[in-house]
């Protein structure tokens, strides 16, 4: 396996990218999310990138604009449609390849269910896609149902509430959120759902996760019909064990060619 750095151009700033090379004509394009540099937190993106090329999948990342080795102003996942754009380019340019799969998580995720389609990347795996910023200090309103459901099933929540071991002020803080929350979704939520349910992308949701929870919410809202794969972690960022075995298994059933909904698991 060969893997080198290469330089290419977005609106005039010189951006940083890593191809693993591979003999396949398909090839993982793998977008970091947030400020995460193209390494993914605790090197999870560059793990996953030699491991599909120790098989001859040819893979590249990249850090966009602002971000790591990269030039230019930092705009955010908003910003970042050039980006992609070029690394895509760069991409088939460098690899030959003539078929991409999108990889992202949380709001690389987002950018790459509302440009990747445009730019031929085709099928598409997001993980954990992410539906805005909540307008609080509060987690989204599917993970505090979520957490409140298992603390009701606990006794020992109940325990810690009667010894006043519980911040009353936050539990009426959730509350309060939960019944104020609005039927339906905002605008970015319902814009991703839709996009993603038009591109038919594959969703890697982990299960403990808040951000993956709201988007889940929100497709079951708007009655989306969406490919889910489920992994037991609590873990955004696929960090703990077998967690990206299981998001690599996910990406290797599209390379294969094979419909995401034969994965045990799927809900």
């Amino acid at each position: 396996m060969t893997r080198r750095v290469v330089r290419f151009l977005c609106e005039g700033a010189t951006l940083l990218g890593t191809l693993d090379e591979g003999s396949g004509a398909t090839g993982a394009l793998i977008v970091s999310g947030g400020n995460e540099i193209r390494a993914g937190a605790h090197r999870g993106m560059a793990m996953l990138a030699a491991r599909l090329a120790a098989s001859g999948t040819p893979v590249f990342r990249y850090d966009r604009r602002g971000i790591g080795d990269s030039e230019g102003a930092n705009g955010g996942y908003a910003g970042a449609a050039p980006d992609l754009a070029a690394a895509a380019a760069t991409f088939r340019a460098e690899a030959g390849v003539t078929r991409i799969i999108g990889f992202g998580n949380c709001d690389a995720a987002t950018l790459l269910a509302l440009e990747g389609p445009a730019l031929g990347i085709d099928p598409l795996v997001l993980a954990n896609p992410w539906t805005g910023d909540e307008p609080d200090a509060f987690p989204p309103t599917a993970a505090i149902r979520a957490t409140y459901a298992a603390r009701l099933r606990d006794p020992a929540q109940w325990r810690r509430l009667l010894r006043g071991g519980v911040d009353l002020g936050k539990l009426a803080g959730g509350l309060a959120k939960l019944l104020l929350t609005r039927t339906t979704p905002p605008p970015l939520a319902e814009r991703l759902v839709r996009a993603v349910e038009r591109s038919r992308a594959t969703v890697i949701a982990a299960d403990g996760d808040a951000t993956a929870l709201a988007f889940a919410d929100a497709a079951r809202r708007l009655d989306a019909r969406i490919e889910l794969v489920r992994i037991a972690t609590d873990s955004h960022g696929f960090a703990r064990a077998g967690d990206l075995e299981a998001v690599e298994n996910v990406i290797r059933t599209h390379l294969r060619g094979e419909e995401a909904r034969t994965l045990p698991g799927r809900s």
